[in-house]
């Protein structure tokens, strides 16, 4: 059984959340687990451990990438972090 890639988005449930948590699921592959944590719900402690102070933020392999720093982050960021590709 081939590694598998940890993705993970948190959120908010605002609109631009929900919009990022749509484009993870259309660009994930069998390859990618993916994890949505609402932040109103569940996954609180899971965000302190990562040190994410806004939402949307998406997470692969344990790494907050960088376009979460930006603002929220678009399919061709996504892709570059590997989201939808084979591991």
């Amino acid at each position: 059984m081939s590694e598998k890639r940890k993705v993970e988005v948190f959120t908010a449930g605002c609109p631009i959340c929900d919009e990022t948590v749509k484009l993870v699921k259309e660009l994930s592959c069998p390859n990618c687990d993916v994890t949505i944590y609402d932040l109103h719900k569940n996954g609180i402690e899971k965000s302190d451990e990562y040190g994410i102070n806004s939402v949307p933020t998406v997470v692969v392999n344990g790494k907050i990438l960088d376009c979460c720093e930006r603002g929220k982050p678009t399919a061709e960021d996504l892709k570059a972090a590997g989201i939808g590709k084979p591991v």
